[in-house]
Order: C-alpha cells, then sequence, then structure tokens
C-alpha cells in the first residue's frame, strides 16, 4: 500500500504536558515515520508519514493528545514524502529575527 504523509500544527496547550514524547510513542506503536517538534509560539509542529490509516490514526489522537494537553486546535496539510524512517524530535523551531 502507497504511503501518505501531512503536516501538522497543533495549537493549545501542548507544551510543557508531554506531548512531543507521547507522540513519539504514539507514532511508534503506528509504524510511522517523521518528526515533531515545538514551535516558537506554544504549539507544536509535526511531519507524519506512513500508511494511511497509521497516520490518520496519529492525526486523530493529536486532536486530543496527552492527559494534560488542551488542544485548541488541528490544522493538517498534505505534504511530500520525506523518505524518513522514524520518528524523530527536533529542536524548537524559533524564528529568525528581522533587521
Amino acid at each position: 500500500m502507497k504511503h501518505i504523509a501531512c503536516r501538522v500544527v497543533v495549537e493549545g496547550v501542548v507544551q510543557g504536558v508531554g506531548f512531543r514524547r507521547s507522540a513519539m510513542a504514539q507514532a511508534r506503536a503506528r509504524h510511522v515515520a517523521g518528526w515533531i517538534r515545538n514551535t516558537e509560539d506554544g504549539g507544536v509542529e509535526v511531519l507524519v508519514e506512513g500508511l494511511p490509516a497509521s497516520v490518520q490514526g496519529i492525526v486523530a489522537w493529536m486532536h486530543r493528545g496527552p492527559q494534560g494537553a488542551q488542544v485548541t486546535g488541528v490544522r493538517v496539510e498534505e505534504s511530500a514524502i520525506s523518505g524518513a524512517t522514524a520518528f524523530a524530535k527536533r529542536p524548537t523551531l524559533v524564528a529568525e529575527a528581522i533587521g
């Protein structure tokens, strides 16, 4: 079966509640690849790829997150397959200073 990929941005109280750690466990359990990182604005950004049912399953989980998270928004967009073979934590995305 063909793999799919999507970029997900999760908003709300999702930092400091174990969201990335829990998402990594969910990714391993669902055999998906990609990465996750905090964003400077308090959200979480994720790239996930794998079999459609597995990707859809982890995206559905992101709508609620782990205990303690308060998800207020989830944006999902289709993405190109990156060829990732594991799921990794990346450093926080920080906007570059202009000027």
